[in-house]
């Protein structure tokens, strides 16, 4: 985190919110909050470290609930006048509220929870924050959460101190919510958001923005209009269940007489996508909405600026599905619905060999879903086509997901937010959709339909 970059960040944070009603003052005005923001540095990376190292992991069910009233007391400390952990039938919440006296209001959406790891995959152990020299980006913070999302999110918050240690009013009220089960699909954020208290704070907001890192490594600056829908799931092949396969592991010679869940399963998942595994080939699967012709010309600029070769090398890939042009592989992230396998689990899978039968297999499934496509549809679809195909058998479970969300950019969250890039110097492209996913849809459909952006 270079002093550039951190001054940057911090600052855009600051100024967008103001942007969204007036101009925040004057470059003069921010001489003070500049100077804060230098004393202030080592203390806000301080509590970036700690933050990352305090893991709040829920498909571990690790991390809580200290997690959430580690996020609570991030947000008493930021200004936030009160902050109340929500219980929900999963992981709490967080909801905060910051009372500036202003005569508008903006959401924020932060989640406190991050996704699993394997410390032996780290170049530094991911919990403690190291700071290290990584070329050619100079001093970064390692560790699980620095960029998705306890990074920008941290920033953000340094930025509240830099104002309140300026002595400064914010321009626009808070309204924060903190879920703590974003990595698992975000199963129970509805009951968050939907809570009274918490309806009413947000029906007041022009809008909810999400902290993100969304600077690339050649300089270029997106504003996200969306995000992808997603459904998490897993299919689960049982021999007991099918009635044809062991209903315990038993030696592989049986093969010859037995049927395997194994296979039964690799069958169901042939299925579901082409010989290739790029298109969706299941049954009455809801249909995508085709990019409009101002959504092509977004992804025309980003495409003409952002470097083939530099996200190829950060991606680790040769080559494009088809070996399509980087604006059509571009047009195909933003475009496309997918069925992706995050993981294949049955029977050994340990040192050499073992010869079993495996009587249960399971695959772990993301489903990516865009505007026009529902998560219930999708999922309605996907068990029809099981059943229809001989594999009723398979259970499904949903373990979280979400529809996809829009937002225009002519809303006055996304003028404010590109306003204030511009401001300093940065010309922000506009992207349709980030090809991740969020649980924006909270805010974006009923009974809110507000704006949303990051």
């Amino acid at each position: 985190m270079n002093h550039l970059s951190r001054y940057l960040t911090i600052i855009a944070f600051v100024v967008q919110l103001a942007a969204i009603e007036v101009c925040y003052g004057t470059e003069d005005d921010h001489a003070d909050i500049k100077a804060e923001i230098a004393k202030r540095h080592d203390e806000a990376l301080k509590r970036l470290q700690d933050w990352i190292g305090q893991v709040s992991i829920a498909a571990e069910d690790r991390g809580y609930p200290e997690g959430a009233d580690y996020m609570a007391q991030l947000a008493r400390d930021a200004g936030f006048q009160q902050a109340t952990v929500i219980n929900t039938d999963g992981k709490p919440g967080v909801f905060a509220t910051l009372e500036a006296g202003a005569q508008k209001t903006v959401g924020l959406y932060f989640m406190y929870d991050v996704k699993q790891f394997d410390p032996a995959e780290w170049s530094s152990p991911p919990t403690e924050a190291r700071i290290v020299d990584k070329p050619p980006l100079g001093k970064v913070i390692v560790g699980r959460g620095a960029v998705n999302q306890k990074g920008p999110e941290a920033a953000f918050l340094a930025a509240l101190h830099a104002i309140r240690g300026a002595g400064k009013k914010m321009p626009v009220n808070l309204v924060m919510v903190a879920e703590g089960e974003e990595e698992i699909g975000s199963p129970h954020i509805p009951q968050l958001v939907r809570r009274p208290k918490v309806l009413r704070a947000l029906k007041k907001c022009v809008g909810v923005f999400m902290p993100s890192a969304t600077q690339d490594l050649d300089g270029v600056v997106t504003v996200n209009l969306g995000s992808k829908g997603v459904i998490e799931l897993e299919l689960i092949s049982d021999g007991a269940k099918w009635g044809r396969g062991p209903a315990k592991d038993i030696h592989s010679s049986l093969k010859a007489m037995v049927d395997s869940p194994a296979w039964h399963l690799v069958k169901a998942l042939n299925t579901l996508v082409s010989d290739d595994g790029n298109v969706i080939m299941i049954d009455n699967y809801p249909k995508p909405l085709p990019l409009s012709a101002e959504q092509k010309t977004m992804i025309e600029k980003v495409s003409s600026v952002r470097s083939e070769a530099q996200a190829k090398k950060q991606f680790s890939v040769q080559h494009w599905i088809n070996d399509v042009p980087w604006e059509q592989a571009n047009e195909r992230l933003e475009s496309q619905p997918t069925v992706n396998i995050e993981g294949l689990v049955g029977g050994y899978t340990g040192p050499g060999g073992k010869t079993i039968l495996p009587h249960r297999a399971v695959a772990k499934i993301d489903m990516r879903l865009v505007p026009n496509m529902k998560a219930a549809d999708a999922l309605a679809a996907l068990k029809a086509h099981l059943a229809k195909r001989g594999f009723g058998d398979i259970e499904v479970n949903m373990t979280g997901g979400y529809d996809p969300t829009s937002t225009s950019a002519d809303s006055a969250l996304i003028k404010a937010q590109a306003a204030t890039y511009k401001r300093f110097g940065i010309d922000p492209l506009l992207w349709p959709r980030n090809a991740g996913s969020y649980p924006g849809y909270v805010f974006t459909g009923q009974p809110l339909n507000l704006a949303a952006g990051h």
